[in-house]
C-alpha cells in the first residue's frame, strides 16, 4: 500500500526525542511493536513534563491513542510534545510520533495521543506545579 500525504503537513509542538527503531523492537514481520512506540512517546512527554514541573513526574493517563501507520525497522522516530493544560499538580500533553523511512521519504505522522503527567515529591505524592513556564 503506497503511503499517502498525511493530513498534517508538519509536526505540532517541540521535538522531545529522536531514536531509531531497531530489530529488537519488532515482531517477526518487521513491524515495530505498538508498546515500544508508546514507550517512546511516554519518554518524550515525561521529559517535557519533568522540565515543566522542575522535578519528578509520573504518567497517570494516556487518552485517545491513534495509530495511523506502522513503524518499521530502521525508521527514525521523532516525538513532538505540545502542552495542552496545566492543573494544580498535572500537565497534559498532546504527543505526536513521526517516522522518516529509510527510503528517504519525508516524515509521516504514525501515532498521536494525549498523555497526562503528575508532578510528584520524594515520597511519590502529588505536588503543586508552578503555573509559570520553565525556561
Amino acid at each position: 500500500m503506497p503511503e499517502q500525504e498525511d493530513a498534517d503537513p508538519a509536526p505540532r509542538g517541540d521535538l522531545a526525542i529522536r531514536t531509531v527503531a531497531m530489530p529488537a523492537d519488532a515482531n517477526a514481520s518487521g513491524d515495530i511493536f505498538g508498546g515500544w512506540l508508546l514507550a517512546q512517546m511516554d519518554l518524550a512527554g515525561g521529559a517535557a513534563a519533568a522540565r515543566r514541573a522542575r522535578g519528578r513526574v509520573a504518567t497517570v493517563a494516556i487518552d485517545r491513542m491513534e495509530f495511523h501507520r506502522p513503524v518499521f525497522i530502521g525508521d527514525v522516530l521523532s516525538a513532538y510534545v505540545e502542552l495542552l493544560r496545566v492543573g494544580r499538580s498535572s500537565m497534559t500533553y498532546r504527543i505526536e510520533a513521526w517516522a522518516e523511512r529509510r527510503a528517504g521519504s519525508g516524515p509521516i505522522k504514525v501515532t498521536q495521543g494525549v498523555f497526562t503527567f503528575v508532578a510528584i515529591d520524594a515520597d511519590r505524592r502529588p505536588r503543586l506545579v508552578s503555573q509559570e513556564r520553565a525556561g
